[in-house]
Parts: C-alpha cells; sequence; structure tokens
C-alpha cells in the first residue's frame, strides 16, 4: 500500500495491508459469498508442477475439512521419491536463467501477485475457513500478511539490487553485490499455510532463486491454489516446482540431495533438527554448505506482574492462547502471574475463556474453530489427561461430540513450573497458569524453557519493563500487549534457542537469507 513517501527506487513506501472489517454489514456478505464460491470449487485435484511440466500420479492425498471431516476440500498427488530427485534436478537447469532475470522484473512479478491476492483476498480467506480451519478473522489476517510479504520482500529486493556501498580505499573503486544462491527447498507449515508458504517463497523467488514448494500434507490445496497465482501474477512456470507427498520421503530426498542449495522450513522442533542435520551432511557432487532457515516452535510465556491493568492481561493471555485454537508457535500456552494478584486474575480468567464459542469457522459468531486433524485433537487430548494430574482443570477439558475436531478452550492453574504441560509444546487451546513469588521468579520461569520465540509482559513498572527488554529471552517481545499477532515490517520475527534461527521474517534482515554477498574491488 503506498504513504506519503516513495522508495528510492520509485516503489510507494510499504504500509501494512488494512483488515476488511466484517462488522459492516456488506464486508459480511462479501465474505459469505465467498465461502459459497469456494464450496462450488471443493473436491477438485490438482496436478504436481515440475517447472511448468503438470503431472498426476498412482498415489493421492486428500485433504477434508477440519471442521466437517467428511467434506473433501481437495485432492493432490502423492509425488514419489523419484520425482523429488527429478524436480531438483530440473530447478537447478532453470537456476541459471531465471537468476540473470533482472531484478525490477522478478519485483515486478512480486508485487503483481500482492495485487492478485488482495483483489480475491476473501477468496483466499475462505480456503483457509475449509481447509485450515480458521475463522474470518485469522484468515483475513493471514491474508494480508501474505499481501504485506510479498510487498516488503519487493522492496527489499529494490533496496539490496545493485552495488552495495562499501569503504572506498584510494586506488579502489569496490562494491558489493548480492547474488542468488540456487535452488531452494520451502516446506511451509499447516498452520500459516498461506501467509508463511507466501512469504518464504516469494523471498527466494524475488532473490532470484528456483523454488521447490512441498506443503504440509494438512493444507496442500491452499498451497495448490497459490501455486496458480504465482503463475497468473507472472511468475515463469520454470521457476519454481509444486510437489505435494510425505514429509519423511519426499521431504527428505528434496534436503539431501546434493543440489539443493538451501533449505527454508517452518514447523516443529523435531522436524526442523532432523531437516538441519540432514542438510549438515555434505553428499557426492555437493559443493556448498547448505543453508537451512528453520523457524520451529514455542513455549510462550506471558508475565503478568503485581501492578498490572490486570482486565488488559486477562483479555491479552486469552486472545494470545486461544486464537487459531492455540495452533501457532506464538501463542501463550504459560501465563506465570504475581502471587499478589494470582487469585484475581484465575477469578477474571475463567469467566472470560467461557464466553469463547467454539464451532465451525464458517460461521462468524464462532471464535474458535476446530483442531487440525484428528491425530492432533488425540494429542492435545492426551496433554489434557496428563494435565489433570498436574494442575487444577479451572474451565474445560472436553471435546465437543460434534463430527469435527474441536476442544474447549481449556486452563489449567497452579501448575508446577516443572510439569510438562508447562514445559511442553501442545500447539492447541491449553493453557497452564502458574504462580510467581516475585518478579524475579516469574522472570525465571519464562526464561526456564528450551525454546524462545514470544514472549510478552503485563506491568506499569518501569524497571521490570526494563528488565523484560534485556533478560526476557525471545525473539519477539511484547509490552503490556498480547504475544501473537506479529505486523510485517514492525515485528521482524523468529526466536531464539530451539525455537529455530532466529530468521526474523518480515524485517530487513530476511532477504539476506536468500543471498550471497560477492565483494569486487577494481584497481584503478
Amino acid at each position: 500500500m503506498a504513504s506519503e513517501g516513495t522508495h528510492p527506487l520509485g516503489i510507494p513506501e510499504f504500509r501494512n495491508e488494512p483488515y476488511t472489517d466484517f462488522a459492516q454489514a456488506e464486508n459480511l456478505v462479501r465474505m459469505e459469498a465467498a465461502q459459497e464460491l469456494v464450496r462450488t470449487r471443493l473436491g477438485r485435484q490438482y496436478d504436481l508442477l515440475l517447472c511448468g511440466e503438470r503431472i498426476r500420479t498412482d498415489e493421492r492425498i486428500t485433504s477434508v475439512n477440519p471442521a466437517r471431516p467428511d467434506e473433501v476440500v481437495g485432492i493432490v498427488q502423492k509425488a514419489t521419491v523419484e520425482l523429488a530427485e527429478r524436480a531438483v534436478e530440473e530447478a537447478f537447469r532453470q537456476f541459471p536463467a531465471w537468476s540473470r532475470t533482472p531484478a525490477s522484473d522478478r519485483i515486478g512479478m512480486a508485487l503483481r501477485l500482492a495485487a492478485l491476492i488482495r483483489e480475491r483476498k476473501l477468496e483466499f480467506n475462505a480456503w483457509l475457513v475449509f481447509e485450515a480451519g480458521k475463522t474470518w478473522p485469522e484468515a483475513e489476517a493471514e491474508v494480508a500478511e501474505a499481501v504485506d510479504f510479498c510487498e516488503y520482500y519487493a522492496r527489499e529486493m529494490a533496496r539490496l539490487d545493485g552495488p552495495q556501498p562499501v569503504v572506498q580505499l584510494p586506488g579502489e573503486i569496490g562494491e558489493m553485490r548480492y547474488l542468488p544462491l540456487g535452488v531452494g527447498v520451502v516446506i511451509p507449515p499447516w498452520n500459516f499455510a498461506f501467509a508463511i508458504l507466501c512469504g518464504m517463497t516469494v523471498a527466494a523467488l524475488v532473490a532470484g532463486n528456483t523454488v521447490i514448494i512441498k506443503p504440509s500434507s494438512e493444507t496442500p490445496v491452499i498451497a495448490a491454489v497459490f501455486a496458480e497465482a504465482l503463475l497468473e501474477a507472472g511468475f515463469p512456470p520454470e521457476s519454481f516446482c509444486f510437489l505435494t507427498g510425505s514429509g519423511a520421503k519426499i521431504g527428505d530426498a528434496l534436503v539431501a540431495h546434493p543440489k539443493t542449495r538451501f533449505i527454508s522450513f517452518t514447523g516443529s522442533r523435531d522436524v526442523g533438527l532432523h531437516i538441519n542435520e540432514l542438510a549438515a551432511k555434505p553428499r557426492p557432487g555437493q559443493i556448498w554448505i547448505k543453508r537451512v532457515v528453520a523457524e520451529m516452535g514455542g513455549k510462550d510465556a506471558i508475565l503478568v506482574d503485581a501492578d498490572c491493568d490486570l482486565d488488559a492481561a486477562v483479555e491479552g493471555v486469552t486472545l494470545s492462547a486461544f486464537g487459531y485454537q492455540g495452533q501457532k508457535c506464538s501463542a501463550c500456552s504459560r501465563a506465570i502471574v504475581h502471587a499478589d494478584v494470582y487469585d484475581a486474575f484465575v477469578a477474571k480468567l475463567k469467566p472470560r475463556v467461557e464466553k469463547i464459542r467454539v464451532g465451525a469457522p464458517d460461521d462468524p459468531a464462532h471464535y474458535m474453530g476446530p483442531v487440525i486433524s484428528a491425530s492432533a485433537r488425540r494429542t492435545i487430548l492426551s496433554y489434557i489427561e496428563t494435565g489433570r494430574g498436574e494442575g487444577r482443570l479451572l474451565t474445560g477439558g472436553n471435546a465437543p461430540e460434534s463430527g469435527g475436531y474441536f476442544i474447549e478452550p481449556t486452563v489449567f492453574v497452579d501448575v508446577d513450573p516443572k510439569a510438562r504441560i508447562f514445559q511442553e509444546e501442545i500447539f492447541g487451546p491449553v493453557l497452564a497458569v502458574t504462580k510467581a513469588s516475585d518478579f524475579e521468579e516469574a522472570l525465571a520461569m519464562a526464561n526456564d524453557s528450551v525454546y524462545g520465540l514470544t514472549g510478552a509482559i503485563y506491568s506499569r513498572n518501569p524497571e521490570h519493563l526494563r528488565r523484560a527488554r534485556d533478560e526476557f529471552f525471545v525473539g519477539n517481545l511484547y509490552l503490556n500487549r498480547k504475544c501473537t499477532g506479529a505486523m510485517v515490517g514492525a515485528h521482524p520475527f523468529g526466536g531464539f534457542n530451539m525455537s529455530g534461527t532466529d530468521s526474523k521474517a518480515g524485517g530487513p534482515d530476511y532477504m539476506l537469507l536468500f543471498l550471497q554477498g560477492k565483494s569486487i574491488a577494481e584497481r584503478v
């Protein structure tokens, strides 16, 4: 979106995409119409794309609506290891031509993709409602973020294109140029199946790399729709491949291939560590150290200090814990509350959480939809059973028998900081509340984690806020606000420790992960 200023290269300055207001009757009607449109497209079959070649296989993956598992969203192909290896070889063959495409052309494609997504925003929203179980506001925020990624990374590539300034020595002309890396494998998660997919793919493509998109098997249809949008926006078929299939099979083959130059991954800690290990081992014929960009899990804490605005803290914890059913790596799964306000906080939290309405996300009356799958539901319910022995159940704990993968928002209080539900990532609507005797103990509890993604503190104490800035060890820290909802450009996103490589997506460092610097000096 344009603002008052302009980019030095003539592109309007970046501004975040505004959200559609569904409180307005006109927008409500438009969103309902978009859902009806997408309903007419459910159940279709989608091809693999290998640099322009469309392929169907003998085996397929069926994607279903997690709110109504008997409703088929779409069917995709199940690629083989042989096809994965072919994809890398073909992307490698196409890389020289694509990398020589002028950056201005690639930037134009990214901006056209942003315009296309913006124009069809409600349609993409609807796909997320049906396949990912996102409510309208969650889907809207995600698709707006995809627009932001396209716009932001286009501007970043404009900034990085051409000679970069360096110190000029007497008798020499020096410069730094950034070159694309090669073939990249993009492995996005199911929980932000559109925005993160879009951001990782567009960053790699606009930098001049060829890309193999390997989406999650939980949400492959929205990825297939995105792949078609890339073509519509003008990205040439030769610049990318779209490959669906088993992560354990084709994912490993893509990562291990000697001609793969980098892997961009968002997902669980265990899978991320496996990818990192696999990529670190050189293969016969490999002539580079592969680069891994990994964003993994979180066990995020919100600290509630003794002198905070308690109502704001209750609201922030609730929204952070139960937005998109707690299925965000940034979600609050630990509330660490000062003893002086613990009882009051718990008393206010219970009725606020019980106001949450759970149901099919195509109905805007529901704040929470289903969790992503039957297996996720089983895992979360297993943690809830564990929680019954590790704390006092304040509210929730049940799974409504409605046909979909629904779980009530669940809160356990009086949880020991060494308990499993306090330490392990659950990735569902489960919140552990723990009492801290003072700020020192609260901060120590927050940092007692293998993760370090997001965190927040509610406090009016300037010294405590200062110490949180310095000592709360997370990649994204929020003061007196919720710990979810990072905005492109404003909150570069990425975590410490086992939360990943701290990529800072949507920030000024991110594009450098897909480029390599070449220093050039000429004696004159």
